[in-house]
């Protein structure tokens, strides 16, 4: 029996609170960590783009065969009239380092980079509006495991209550004084209100593997959280003062500077792209003449300068499709916007909604229980029937689990508008 009751004194121990579970998701949920590779992604374009502008440095190789022999390396004026040995192959090797570098590109490189970094900044918005997502989740599916927690705790007692009314109509009936049809009535009420129970217990199953498939870990039990039923509201204005603070608008922002972006880079076609190219390198071949083996050391610098005079279209074309792509992200911008008001009114409603249901149903819940007080001595004193008794002790446990249900539907509701809002994560 000791043993019985320290376990149960210990179990509260291992229930988890709210957040200590977002926490933990925020740390550990695969939905959060799919997420940040996007922040890596962007990251490693973003160093790619950078490293871009250093250009290339290769290590080439080739062999060539002619049908006339050639010189290994290109021959001087003055070597050909020194009248000395010159080597000659049919075959030749070459071998070196190539390393070649854009020094004008019409600005691309740099509208490239600034593109990634805006890549970069969408992928940390998208990344907190996942956060924001995971947490309201969590949030509802943890007052939805209370809710029915606490139903099922009035669900307990009205078992109770019928089992007690049972008992009593029971030895009533073995006194005369009430009829057999009472007690099977009464029977049949606690079997139907065990049914019910099953139902609410898997329910609470159900949602507890819900609610641990978005933490990323097992959760067995929950810890009760306090809260208080208010009617204050902030008003629709004032938040959409604080609309172009949130990310979900942020995002609109980013694509329409990251379209920009793209617009400038192509124009890059409209000025001269230039580009270096250096080589160092040794020729080697055998000698056509006296059988011998030989080289020549080789190097090479060389700037060019390539302008397009025509692409038939296709440059036009693309700055055309970049600024639809604007178009189409400041249309979107204006929709997040009216989506957001929408969200905004909708919270709003259905907070005073909820609050306006849970005062009715804490009202109805008293004059239902003091309905029930008073059918019970009515039918102690035969003034009533046992139908009379069961729908009154079944209105009860309706109200009751009306107030419940409405209690967590507002927190709900104000979780929600923490949602709509970011203001979720802390």
């Amino acid at each position: 029996m000791k043993k019985v009751l320290i376990l149960f004194l210990c179990m509260p121990l291992f229930s988890s609170s709210l957040n200590e579970l977002i926490n933990y998701a925020l740390k550990n949920s695969n939905i959060i960590k799919k997420a940040k590779t996007q922040i890596d992604v962007s990251k490693l374009k973003q160093k790619e783009s950078h490293l871009k502008r250093y250009g290339e440095l290769d290590l080439v190789a080739s062999y060539n065969h002619y049908n006339i022999e050639r010189t290994l390396a290109p021959l001087p004026p003055s070597a050909m009239k020194s009248g000395k040995y010159i080597i000659t192959s049919k075959n030749i090797y070459s071998v070196g380092l190539n390393y070649s570098v854009a020094l004008f590109t019409g600005f691309a490189q740099t509208q490239d980079i600034k593109i990634q970094d805006i890549a970069k900044s969408l992928a940390n918005a998208k990344v907190s509006l996942t956060k924001e997502e995971l947490v309201y989740n969590i949030k509802s599916l943890y007052l939805s495991i209370l809710s029915l927690k606490d139903m099922l705790k009035a669900q307990n007692s009205y078992i109770r209550v019928l089992n007690k009314l049972q008992r009593q109509i029971s030895y009533e009936v073995k006194l005369g004084k009430k009829a057999e049809i009472d007690e099977i009535k009464a029977q049949a009420d606690i079997e139907e209100a065990k049914a019910s129970k099953e139902e609410i217990v898997a329910n609470i199953e159900i949602l507890k593997a819900s609610l641990s498939a978005l933490v990323g870990k097992s959760v067995k039990r929950v810890s009760p959280i306090k809260f208080r039923v208010t009617k204050s509201l902030p008003s629709t204005n004032s938040l959409l003062v604080k609309a172009n603070r949130l990310n979900k608008i942020k995002i609109q922002d980013l694509n329409i500077a990251k379209s920009n972006q793209i617009i400038k880079k192509s124009q890059a076609k409209n000025y001269p792209m230039v580009n270096l190219n250096m080589y160092a390198g040794k020729n080697y071949g055998k000698d056509i003449n006296i059988d011998k083996w030989s080289n020549e050391n080789i190097s090479q610098i060389s700037i060019n300068m390539k302008y397009n005079i025509t692409d038939f279209g296709v440059s036009s074309t693309k700055i055309q499709e970049a600024k639809v792509a604007k178009l189409q992200a400041k249309i979107d911008k204006a929709q997040s916007i009216l989506e957001l008001k929408k969200d905004i009114i909708k919270a709003r409603a259905q907070i005073r909604a909820s609050y306006a249901s849970y005062l009715a149903s804490l009202k109805r819940y008293k004059l239902t229980k003091k309905a029930q007080s008073i059918e019970e001595v009515r039918y102690q004193n035969d003034a009533s029937t046992i139908n009379d008794l069961l729908l009154a002790n079944a209105k009860t446990l309706l109200a009751r689990a009306k107030v419940i249900q409405s209690k967590y539907d507002y927190k709900k509701n104000r979780f929600y508008l923490d949602y709509i809002m970011e203001k979720g994560v802390k």
